[in-house]
């Protein structure tokens, strides 16, 4: 990552609205997450669920920048953090996805869209022409950051290849954490699609899913490294996985308080105790986004893009 001193939390968020939003079949095959229902009214009840997360980020103080979709009609528009990432020494990064379907959503003018806004990019990386060798890597959904450190954690899936991590952590001076994960914990088990659905770091913890990592190499890898950060870990099971407790974002508001996002989903299948250890880092603000979970297959965390970008300065 950048020599660039970085915080690990965010101050600022960037959002895209679900203007096509709808189910993927492209996106379907690795992610079992989604469900496809059939609701005339799925673009409004998503809308719906956009507009509670930013009355809450709102509420919270934390600062939201929303912008236009790229293709007004990209089903998974809203979850803009697959597709490019911001960095406190400037740089956006923009990333190799999959499907066609999600390669619409992005914006080739990012880095002036995000100038517009008052943001300063000082340059643009740019590693979607890995897509012409079967290489992906969808952003702070394939990678889970730890910023201060210079760590990528990387579940390895269709969607995230060692190759891709490597390209990254070569462009932003980061160190790779790569490891196997299963939806069951299994060998035979089907990928987990992105790494945020089973983890999350935050300023001074981190939310875990090691029964994911069929590997006890990898479980002990990744909690060590975890430890490493002098993070407190919190585990999560797999049922809890399936819920999205791992994709929750800690973020901060208003004078400084922090705050952790996570869906109503997530919250409502805590333990006390687990309660108790992520309310020592932050209040918790649940958030309810029913339809952009089983549509979409995406949490919270997904509609959020951490803008690190440093503002530009006014004229005097």
């Amino acid at each position: 990552m950048s020599t660039t001193a970085e915080q690990r939390i965010a101050e600022r968020v960037i959002l895209i609205r679900p203007t096509g939003f709808g189910f993927d079949p492209e996106t379907a095959d690795t992610n079992p997450f989604q469900v496809r229902i059939s609701d005339r009214d799925l673009r409004a009840a998503a809308e719906a669920e956009f507009d509670g997360l930013l009355g809450a980020l709102d509420r919270c103080g934390v600062g939201v920048t929303v912008l236009d979709p790229a293709d007004q009609g990209a089903p998974n528009g809203v979850f803009p953090n697959n597709w490019f990432s911001t960095h406190a020494d400037g740089t956006v990064m923009v990333y190799p996805m999959r499907t066609p379907s999600r390669r619409r959503e992005r914006d080739r003018e990012i880095d002036l869209v995000l100038e517009e806004h008052g943001f300063r990019v000082r340059r643009l990386v740019d590693l979607s022409s890995l897509e012409l060798d079967d290489r992906y890597l969808e952003g702070t959904g394939s990678l889970v950051l730890d910023r201060q450190r210079h760590m990528a954690y990387a579940c390895l899936s269709p969607r995230t290849s060692e190759r891709g991590l490597i390209y990254w952590c070569v462009a932003m001076q980061g160190y790779p954490v790569p490891f196997t994960a299963t939806m069951d914990g299994t060998l035979t088990g089907q990928p987990v699609y992105h790494t945020n659905v089973l983890m999350s770091v935050g300023e001074r913890f981190a939310a875990v899913c090691l029964d994911a990592m069929p590997y006890p190499v990898d479980r002990d890898d990744v909690q060590a490294e975890l430890e490493r950060g002098g993070v407190e870990v919190v585990p999560i099971s797999l049922d809890q996985m399936h819920a999205y407790v791992g994709n929750m974002l800690q973020l901060i508001g208003r004078d400084g308080a922090r705050y952790i996002f996570l869906s109503g989903t997530a919250f409502n299948v805590l333990k006390p105790e687990q309660r108790s250890m992520l309310e020592r880092h932050g209040q918790l603000v649940p958030v309810e986004v029913p339809t952009i979970e089983a549509v979409g297959g995406g949490s919270v965390r997904c509609m959020l893009a951490e803008n690190f970008l440093p503002l530009r300065p006014r004229p005097a």
